[in-house]
């Protein structure tokens, strides 16, 4: 076994990583209901901040604008969690080039998490698998995995910078 994957660092974010994908699994097996009450929290308070009289608006005005929110707040979690998610399975990976088979294998083990997340949620009474989902959650993680590659690239350039010294 290669010793530079026991770096702490690295065992911390896989840590991290496996508390993310437990964190997905927990909110995917919430039924439509209680998923709702969870989103409906965030999407009362994006309205209260982003719509001006809501109150005041039509029922069917408030109706639209409700379903319209909360599309987004839900997209917005899934896309969020998975940022995270590529980002923690990425640092745990380690240092690489953007072009890279550990770049491949961290996108496509949060694909293949994203697809088994979306179809265990088939299972869960009123929620649905929904490819576009996936491809929101793919997203989601691909920038984390940038995100890394970025962060690993400018710690290497201090590093060098610091050693030049």
């Amino acid at each position: 076994m290669d010793r530079k994957f026991l770096y702490p660092s690295r065992i911390i974010c896989a840590i991290l990583s496996l508390a993310c994908m437990v964190t997905i699994f927990m909110f995917s097996r919430e039924d439509g209901e209680k998923s709702s009450k969870t989103s409906g929290k965030v999407t009362d308070t994006v309205i209260d901040v982003t719509v001006k009289d809501y109150e005041q608006k039509p029922a069917k005005e408030k109706k639209s604008i409700r379903e319209k929110v909360s599309f987004w707040v839900r997209k917005t979690a899934h896309f969020t969690i998975y940022t995270l998610l590529g980002l923690m399975v990425s640092l745990t990976i380690g240092k690489r080039k953007i072009f890279s088979l550990g770049t491949l294998g961290a996108l496509l083990f949060c694909f293949m998490y994203a697809v088994s997340d979306e179809i265990h949620q088939s299972f869960t009474p009123d929620r649905s698998c929904e490819f576009r989902d996936v491809m929101i959650d793919t997203s989601g993680a691909a920038l984390g995995i940038l995100i890394s590659i970025s962060v690993m690239a400018v710690i290497k350039a201090l590093n060098r910078k610091l050693s030049d010294r």
